[in-house]
């Protein structure tokens, strides 16, 4: 079940609020949209109540590439396959000049996922190989499974498209360590996915971002342990190709945060 967001959802135990609208009414958090200049949505499902909210009932439903939020199922592969041994170990940099600054050096895991490092995560899928990506996309239940694309370059605008819907089902997953990886690989997975930890809350989470003709796909997935509950999100962010916008990377977790704040979540 999921419920579009009609109300101002107020959700660590405070009031709802009820807006006066009728079914032509702008939905409350699209205006954070059109401030930044995108379309797009943004979904959450609050594991206390066991509800799913979103401001767009299609878009909820809508597969597309899930670009570098593949980071997060691919970190726990490989550390389950010992693909990479731990979240230290450095691959070298082929010398290959790449377009951000952060990718043109050594990595280890922890960098290669906070800085979204194609090369180092091409590198792991080797290793991996594909008959073990597609028993995994299997038990995981995870998009459309499909990687069809090419092994180091199926989840980057190419064959493997996932929804919102089922971006907060595997987060749940992951949060409840319900997949078939180790206690280890839960606990060094669920470290490096840590974005913030403050005393009030704690975020995991992932970006992504692709070219798909004819849009730019921009994502920002993940979950914040708040309050005593839980709380899942995806955004997914659209732009024309042809349109420029120095900082669209960064309007992903704009939004994200102005909602979750305006949500007492953050």
């Amino acid at each position: 079940m999921y419920v579009a967001i009609k109300y101002l959802l107020v959700i660590a135990g405070l009031s709802l609020v009820s807006l006066v609208a009728s079914a032509q009414t702008q939905l409350p958090y699209d205006k954070y949209f059109q401030e930044a200049g995108v379309t797009g949505s943004f979904s959450l499902y609050d594991l206390g109540k066991k509800q799913y909210f979103t401001t767009d009932k299609a878009e909820f439903r809508k597969g597309t590439s899930p670009a570098s939020t593949f980071k997060v199922p691919n970190t726990f592969i490989a550390l389950e396959e010992k693909a990479v041994k731990d979240e230290n170990e450095v691959l070298k940099w082929d010398g290959t000049q790449r377009m951000v600054p952060a990718w043109n050096q050594d990595n280890d895991l922890k960098m290669a996922y906070k800085n979204s490092t194609v090369w180092f995560y091409q590198e792991l899928a080797r290793r991996i190989g594909a008959d073990k990506y597609k028993s995994y996309l299997k038990k995981l239940d995870y998009g459309n499974q499909d990687i069809s694309g090419g092994l180091t370059q199926f989840w980057l605008g190419t064959s493997l498209k996932i929804s919102p819907e089922e971006q907060l089902k595997f987060l749940q997953k992951i949060h409840a360590q319900s997949l078939p990886f180790s206690e280890r690989t839960y606990r060094i997975g669920k470290e490096i996915m840590v974005e913030e930890r403050t005393d009030a809350y704690t975020l995991r989470a992932k970006t992504g971002w692709a070219e798909v003709d004819p849009s730019d796909i921009g994502w920002y997935v993940g979950y914040v342990e708040s309050k005593g509950n839980v709380y899942f999100f995806a955004t997914r962010i659209y732009k024309p190709l042809d349109q420029k916008m120095e900082d669209f990377g960064p309007k992903r977790k704009t939004i994200t945060r102005q909602i979750l704040q305006e949500l007492n979540i953050i």
